[in-house]
């Protein structure tokens, strides 16, 4: 009789910063997003968490390409009738630029208990200081496109 396979429930989690700065939302989100699942460990379960936490450092200085600076737009809804709210990418950066990365990998992520169960692990923060030193995060390079802005 087979039997699926079910990772060990007590292995490690590692911890891993990210500087965000002068590097694609997309592309940085992508990378993210399959480390959070735990695509990148052999014992990768699609229905599990197995991923890792991830602790992104200065979001404020995440960049886009094209004119989504001035049109790309942030909508969100109080639930009363006629609550919608609209803003754009600057603007948002602006007020809250946690709020953009979170958006981001949050869309690329599972829509279910699972996806708000890996949610939970990505921690993001302007700044280049973040409270999780006692975690000793590795330090993870993602290699997004450099170019122009």
């Amino acid at each position: 009789m087979e039997k699926t396979y079910l990772p060990p429930q007590d292995a490690p989690r590692n911890w891993y910063v990210v500087d965000a700065a002068d590097q694609r939302l997309g592309r940085l989100a992508s990378e993210i997003a399959s480390v959070l699942r735990g695509k990148n460990k052999p014992n990768f379960t699609p229905f599990m968490d197995v991923g890792d936490f991830v602790v992104v450092i200065n979001a404020e200085k995440i960049t886009v390409t094209g004119k989504k600076r001035t049109q790309k737009l942030y909508r969100r809804h109080s639930g009363r009738p006629g609550g919608m709210k609209e803003e754009t990418f600057d603007k948002l950066q602006a007020r809250i630029p946690e709020r953009i990365v979170e958006k981001a990998i949050k869309g690329m992520l599972p829509k279910n208990s699972l996806g708000r169960q890996l949610f939970t692990k990505l921690k993001v923060y302007a700044g280049d200081v973040h409270p999780h030193t006692a975690q000793d995060p590795q330090v993870m390079t993602i290699n997004t496109i450099p170019g122009k802005v």
